[in-house]
């Protein structure tokens, strides 16, 4: 990992990544956006604590992209 990103630079050369920060009780809360991310072709990467934060990192591969 490098500076402040919760995940490897090399990540972000083959995916589009989305950084979420919340308190672990806020996260359990939400099972149905973390359901709805991946009906959009997100994944869950990472999850991991920085202090008092959970931060959880998902992915679209750069080849997944929908269409605008």
């Amino acid at each position: 990992m490098t500076g402040s990103k919760p995940y490897p630079a090399q990540w972000e050369r083959v995916a589009d990544l989305r950084v979420f920060r919340t308190s672990p009780e806020a996260w359990e809360k939400l099972i149905a956006w973390r359901t709805d991310m991946g009906k959009r072709g997100w994944r869950l990467l990472r999850v991991t604590h920085e202090g008092p934060e959970l931060v959880a990192v998902f992915g679209r591969t750069k080849a997944d992209r929908h269409p605008l």
